[in-house]
């Protein structure tokens, strides 16, 4: 396992502390010190801890639950949660199908995991025991358990207020019947990828205090957008804002599992309350895999159709996304699909566009919008439909994406679904793939192969719309719409700066990035920058962690701030040196003028201790300055890539060995390119898990039948081949920096592209992978198929 990076251009930075440097992480210190602070850290006083009984249904009626005689008053049901409303997200796109659900369930089950009661015991172990004493009457009911088979007419309704299962059916036709007329190729494919869990090396948690005195609930919980917690409970236990304060700590990872409101924190709260006790629940691995919320299972349908040159005419696609039993908030059961008609065709020009998606009610836990959302899906889609129709005109994986590709000379450029490109190269970058990876070398090696080791190159180019706003999230029928970030930056007296931003970081370093912006505008040394974040008691309100939007809409804002505080430092600054405040420069924790100067540590000891010293006109806000930001136009950001792999194939075995990886990214104006390179790295290894290893599967009566790590294999360094990324950088002429969000673009290519590579390496012998994760079994069966069909 490895990572190789090769810098191409960009923005550099020569004091190594602002825009462009490689500035070492400072959460770095603490986090490999183990001095990370945890929800499974915290112990206070009196605390009790809560364990669940969970269903072992799929589909079930809840006749009665019977509590011990011994123990019942630390036992919990449905009927004990007066005054709790259940957890309801619905879409504003017409035709949505709401439901409610439950924090725990009264009248029915519709997944294996979940809750029915909650126990409260000393400790977790003693919780458990009293759990496995209550005896819950379950009358079973049929499970649906295929997306597919959900939307039969006969199949069991989840919700028996709905006609069908199915909370949304949507679609999109833009000229297809007139762009269809020239085809010379059409090859139709069905494609399938697996439902997975997220798989953050820290599970959910969180614990509730409730105050009394002030009549507060604090929540501490493990979660990306703790001010979106805080909206959700206060609805669901009848308080006002004020009464709420969510605060999240050190987070181990989240990839969209922690961006939602759970039902345990509901709970939780709730009996903080009634017992004017601490309660505290962390989730066990089991219930991650079992109970959780799961992700990306999708089936498409694809119909692909291509002039005699090459050229891309439409593309035609149903598309099914198992949203499992309930709509769960705040991004609502529809966000995936709703995603999967907008942005299928990526960056690829065309005439016509047909897609029609729903969004699937199934005896499954809810999904969530894991690391590349959709994007994954689509792009396997998309770029295994490329390969088919080249093979299909005899041309070359490569030749037909370049064909095909937005030019830059296009930029701006809106694509067939109204997607803003903001700017790049994407042929570019896929020739610097197709070098990278020597695929004349390839083609060489691959003819002269013989044996039961196959040979197959993949490409895979894709682009990742982040940091979008306001309009595209209204446009989705999203509960929760994003607007102004804000973020507050604040001089101490001592010369040091506080930033105060509502967004959360649990991997992206924001301790460091925000630093080196607000280095960049105001000079104070990232060493002396203090981050604030994950407390709604003390940060602006915002959306929270998640879309790739961090670097782009917070940076933004602390940049705002950070420009609007250096205007009145200027000013104080100037007065100091009896200059003119235009000619101040903020530069290394100092104040220039000519050939004067003073430190910013002087100017705050004048304003907090010194104030007889400030001018007359001195800015009466003082030094602390709160700002909000929105890109030039809130579309988003297009950070893209283009994945380049090569891989063996075991025809006896089965086995796909990733022997050789290459990424080309352009995430415009890199903050922080070491940060960047960790966030492509990371991605590309989750990638590689949904390609090959990650699946939770469901038996006919709705069971998972992956319910620990034994069964669900995640990727492991000897998976890893040593990656090698190459940076381009196309600014954006939307965002402050020129920089694009990038945190979900790793994810999104390793799929298509190593598929794509399976299917070059077995095409010889007539087999086509179409579905993920590419198992040894599937592959096997596959090539058993192929011979089969031959006989």
């Amino acid at each position: 396992m490895g990572i190789d990076i090769e810098a191409n251009g960009g923005a550099t930075d020569a004091s190594g502390k602002g825009v462009g440097a490689r500035l070492q992480r400072r959460e770095d210190d603490r986090y490999l010190g183990g001095r990370g602070r945890y929800i499974g850290d915290m112990r206070l006083p009196g605390m009790l801890e809560m364990a669940f009984v969970r269903s072992p249904l799929a589909h079930a009626r809840v006749r009665g639950v019977t509590k011990p005689a011994d123990g019942r008053e630390r036992v919990f049901a449905a009927a004990d949660l007066v005054g709790v409303q259940g957890i309801r997200a619905d879409s504003g796109l017409p035709g949505f199908r709401s439901s409610v659900q439950p924090i725990l369930a009264g009248e029915k089950v519709r997944y294996v995991g979940e809750p029915v009661a909650a126990v409260l015991a000393d400790t977790r172990a003693l919780a458990e025991d009293l759990a496995e004493l209550i005896d819950v009457d379950f009358e079973e009911l049929p499970a649906v358990h295929d997306m597919l088979r959900a939307r039969e007419a006969h199949a069991p309704l989840l919700h028996e207020h709905w006609d069908e299962n199915t909370f949304l059916e949507s679609g999109v036709d833009t000229n297809f019947e007139a762009a269809i007329r020239d085809a010379a190729v059409v090859v139709k494919r069905t494609y399938r990828t697996a439902r997975q869990c997220m798989a953050p090396i820290e599970g959910r948690g969180c614990i509730a205090v409730w105050d009394r005195h002030l009549e507060l609930l604090a929540l501490h919980s493990s979660t990306q957008m703790p001010h979106i917690v805080r909206t959700g409970l206060a609805e669901c236990l009848g308080l006002d804002h004020g009464q709420v304060r969510v605060v999240s700590p050190d987070v181990g990872g989240g990839f969209g599992y922690k961006g939602v409101l759970l039902a345990e924190e509901v709970c939780v709260g709730f009996l903080a309350m009634k017992l004017d006790r601490p309660v505290r629940w962390l989730e066990d691995r089991r219930e991650h895999l079992i109970a959780g919320a799961n992700c990306r299972e999708h089936a498409y349908e694809v119909t692909g159709y291509a002039a005699a040159d090459g050229e891309l005419l439409a593309v035609d696609c149903a598309a099914v996304v198992d949203s499992g039993a309930y709509s769960i908030y705040p991004f609502s059961a529809c966000l995936e699909a709703a995603q999967v008609a907008s942005i299928l065709p990526g960056p690829y020009r065309m005439r016509g566009y047909r897609c029609k998606t729903w969004s699937v009610a199934t005896n499954k836990p809810p999904i969530l919008p894991f690391r590349g959302v959709a994007r994954t899906g689509v792009c396997f889609a998309m770029e295994l439909t490329m390969d088919t129709l080249a093979r299909e005109l005899g041309m070359t994986p490569e030749a037909i994406r370049q064909r095909n590709l937005v030019a830059p000379d296009q930029m701006p450029f809106v694509n067939i679904t109204n997607k803003y490109f903001d700017s790049g190269d994407y042929p570019e970058a896929l020739r610097r793939a197709v070098e990278a990876i020597d695929l004349q070398g390839v083609r060489a090696r691959q003819a002269s192969r013989t044996g039961r080791i196959r040979l197959g190159v993949g490409f895979a180019v894709f682009c990742e719309q982040g940091a979008h706003g306001t309009s595209v999230y209204h446009g989705w029928g999203i509960p929760m719409v994003p607007g102004f970030e804000q973020a507050t930056a604040r001089l101490t007296p001592d010369g040091g700066l506080e930033l105060r931003v509502g967004v959360h970081s649990h991997g992206q370093s924001l301790e460091t990035t925000l630093a080196q912006i607000a280095f960049e505008e105001i000079g104070v040394d990232p060493a002396k920058v203090k981050l604030v974040h994950g407390d709604t008691a003390y940060t602006p309100y915002s959306t929270g962690t998640w879309g790739s939007r961090c670097i782009v809409m917070a940076g933004g804002a602390v940049a705002a701030a950070s420009a609007a505080l250096g205007e009145r430092i200027k000013r104080i600054a100037a007065h100091l040196m009896q200059a003119d405040t235009a000619q101040v420069v903020l530069a290394d924790g100092m104040a220039r003028a000519g050939g004067s100067e003073i430190s910013i540590a002087e100017v705050a000891k004048t304003w907090y201790r010194k104030p007889h010293l400030l001018p007359d006109d001195v800015d009466p806000r003082g030094l602390e300055a709160t700002e909000g930001y929105k890109t030039v136009k809130d579309t988003g950001t297009f950070s893209y890539a283009a994945h380049a792999v090569v891989v063996e194939v075991d025809l006896d075995l089965g086995d796909i060995r990733l022997v050789d990886y290459v990424i080309v990214e352009d995430a415009g104006t890199m903050i922080n390119p070491m940060v960047v390179d960790g966030q492509v790295y990371g991605g590309a290894v989750q990638g590689i898990g949904t390609a090959l290893f990650e699946e939770v599967p469901f038996d006919a009566a709705g069971q998972p039948l992956a319910s620990t790590l034994a069964d669900y294999h995640l990727p492991v360094a000897a998976d890893i081949p040593a990656i090698r990324i190459l940076h381009m950088e196309t600014p954006s002429p939307l965002s402050r920096f020129g920089q694009k969000g990038i945190g979900e673009s790793g994810a999104i290519g390793p799929p298509a592209a190593i598929a794509n590579a399976v299917n070059d390496a077995l095409a010889p012998l007539g087999v086509e992978i179409a579905e993920v994760p590419m198992t040894p079994e599937r592959v096997l069966r596959a090539l058993a198929g192929a011979r089969e069909a031959a006989e």
